[in-house]
Parts: C-alpha cells; sequence; structure tokens
C-alpha cells in the first residue's frame, strides 16, 4: 500500500492512541479556525469539526488518507468546551458533580475528494465532588485544556465514578470504531 494515514491532529492523547493500533502515521496539525455552524446537535457539530480539520490537511496529502477528529463534553444538550479561566473549571465541574453527562468525539476520514465521518457517544457518570477537591484538581492546571474541565486519563479520574460506552471517545479517539473504519481504507493494524 502506498497510501500514508495523515493525523490532523496535534494532541498527544490521540498520537498515542493510535500509537496502540501499530499502524505508521504521520502527524499534521491542522491550522484552520474551526467554526461551529447555528442550530447543529452535539453530533453534527464533532462530525462536522472533525471534517474541517481532516479537509485542511488533506489539501496537502491528495493521494493519503487524513484523520482528523474532535471530540466534547455534553451537558443537557449544550455543549461544555475548554475553560478559559480557572473559576469557569471550577463552575462546570461543580454543574458536573454528582451528574451523568455525555461525550462525543468525531472522526472524519478525507483521501482526495472523499469525505466520510462518524461519532461515537459515551455516557460518563461523576461522584458527587466536595468544592475543595474541584478548587485543588483545578489548581493542577490539568483541566485548563479538555473539554468539560477534566481529563479522564489524568487526575480526573478519580471523579467518574461510571462510563457506559467507549472508553477511549472520552480519551479522544474511539478505537474500536476506528480500527473498523481504517480496514476500509485498507489499513489494518497489528497484534
Amino acid at each position: 500500500m502506498n497510501k500514508q494515514l495523515i493525523l490532523a491532529s496535534g494532541s498527544p492523547r490521540r498520537k498515542e492512541l493510535l500509537n496502540q493500533l501499530h499502524i505508521p502515521f504521520s502527524v499534521h496539525v491542522s491550522t484552520i479556525e474551526e467554526t461551529v455552524k447555528p442550530n447543529q446537535s452535539p453530533a453534527e457539530v464533532v462530525m462536522d469539526l472533525a471534517a474541517q480539520k481532516a479537509c485542511d490537511v488533506a489539501r496537502f496529502y491528495p493521494n493519503d488518507l487524513v484523520l482528523g477528529s474532535d471530540t466534547v463534553v455534553v451537558y443537557h444538550n449544550q455543549i461544555l468546551g475548554k475553560p478559559f479561566t480557572k473559576e469557569e473549571a471550577v463552575e462546570t465541574l461543580k454543574m458536573l458533580s454528582g451528574k451523568k453527562h455525555q461525550v462525543l468525539t468525531g472522526v472524519a476520514f478525507v483521501q482526495g475528494a472523499s469525505v466520510s465521518t462518524f461519532y461515537e457517544q459515551t455516557d460518563v457518570e461523576f461522584w458527587p465532588l466536595e468544592v475543595d477537591e474541584i478548587v485543588q484538581y483545578v489548581h493542577s492546571g490539568e483541566p485548563m485544556d479538555k473539554a468539560g474541565s477534566y481529563g479522564i486519563q489524568g487526575l480526573g479520574a478519580a471523579f467518574v465514578k461510571g462510563v457506559q460506552g467507549d472508553y477511549f471517545t472520552v480519551v479522544g479517539l474511539p478505537l474500536s470504531r476506528t480500527v473498523r473504519e481504517l480496514k476500509k481504507h485498507g489499513f489494518v493494524y497489528s497484534i
């Protein structure tokens, strides 16, 4: 196979997850300014943002397969982005305390003019959290670049009571579904 797999993301978590599949890939970070179209559902948002990133990078690799991905946290059908301030992170975590929310990751594959997308959704339930543990966590700095103000693969794991669905969707790339889609494009992972 002559085509390469290109990851249109600088996310260390996505790189780590793809490395688990033992499929060689290169990284070319998208520099596009992402735009969310009005009246889209959270699922449409993540698939569209993933496609925007992949299409941006695909113009440099017309014969290769470009993978773009985007993750959002959703509570009561409202997308919770990355916090701008520590105070916003604290308020977000207080809101999620003791409750369930959804994490959606959209994935896009672009090769030439062909664009295909999918998304996976996972439900996450938090334990009831005390304000001092939230404040301590926020001061660690971990939540400041994370959708929903937490990282399940880091210190934020202590907040998680349960996960229903693909854990890797929450980390940032639904591996099981991604493997199946990659096979359709001629990429096979090795065990």
